[in-house]
């Protein structure tokens, strides 16, 4: 079973600097209280820039109590805030500017196990772009696109490993393990593979097994090939509650490692 909590955006940010990683977990606790979700409502309804008074008022609350949940929601990465004059007068006695929120320019989607549709959605439209800009195979250009977000995937393994001061090739195979974690694979090792329990994509590869399962290898493989000094190498090998990719010894067939006891999400 899947479990999704949507909470919608805004496109713009009015010059801010992009937000910050949000923890999508903390935005759902944040959004469990029932006047803190009610004084989200009530600034998403109000659409613009408002001040505590205007959310207290509104919500009939006292404004300590919509400043304290207010200020909760921004922690959670759910409202914007910025500081302005609400009145036209400058100059001494004019007072401190107000602190104003508004819904952060963000999407969040938290699904359990993870899925990442964004991503695919993100990989097959720009191949469908590339295969009509240079006259190519739509399935060439899919491959194309997907090898290309691997390199993207082993720029963050370079990243932890230089962090880590990682070169042994166990060590490099954790930072692969990490990564893939990261991104909702739910990697297990058994027996010198990396096998994968969630596929991120899954309820799209249960209608395109074909087309998604490809996507995938090929991401995957560019990523570990990208990363390097592994010893690994990813091959489709469909498993009943698992990705159907895993990542075993390099020069290997399909893995024939016993599979992690407990099964997969997918």
């Amino acid at each position: 079973m899947t479990h999704s909590f949507d909470v919608a955006g805004i496109s713009e940010n009015d010059g801010q600097p992009p937000p910050a990683p949000v923890d999508h977990v903390a935005v759902v606790g944040a959004l469990a209280e029932p006047t803190r979700r009610s004084l989200y409502e009530q600034v998403v309804e109000m659409d613009d820039w408002v001040s505590r008074d205007q959310v207290a008022d509104a919500a009939g609350l006292p404004r300590a109590t919509a400043a304290h949940h207010l200020d909760r929601l921004v922690d959670a990465g759910l409202l914007a805030i910025t500081y302005r004059r609400l009145t036209d007068r400058t100059g001494p006695g004019a007072g401190r500017p107000a602190k104003l929120y508004r819904r952060a320019p963000r999407d969040v989607v938290v699904t359990l196990p993870p899925r990442d549709y964004e991503l695919a959605g993100e990989l097959l439209a720009r191949a469908v772009l590339t295969a009509s800009s240079e006259k190519t195979d739509v399935l060439a250009a899919v491959q194309q696109e997907a090898a290309a977000e691997g390199r993207h995937f082993a720029e963050e393994m370079r990243e932890l490993a230089a962090r880590d001061d990682e070169t042994d090739p166990h060590a490099r195979r954790d930072v692969v393990v990490e990564v893939l974690a990261e991104h909702g694979y739910e990697p297990v090792l058994g027996d010198g593979t990396v096998f994968l329990r969630n596929c991120p994509f899954h309820r799209l590869s249960q209608q395109h097994r074909e087309l998604v399962c490809d996507l995938n290898v090929h991401l995957l493989s560019s990523a570990v090939e990208a990363f390097g000094d592994t010893g690994l190498s990813a091959r489709l090998d469909p498993r009943e509650g698992y990705c159907c990719v895993t990542l075993g010894p390099a020069g290997g067939g399909p893995s024939g490692g016993a599979e992690p006891e407990g099964g997969g999400a997918t």
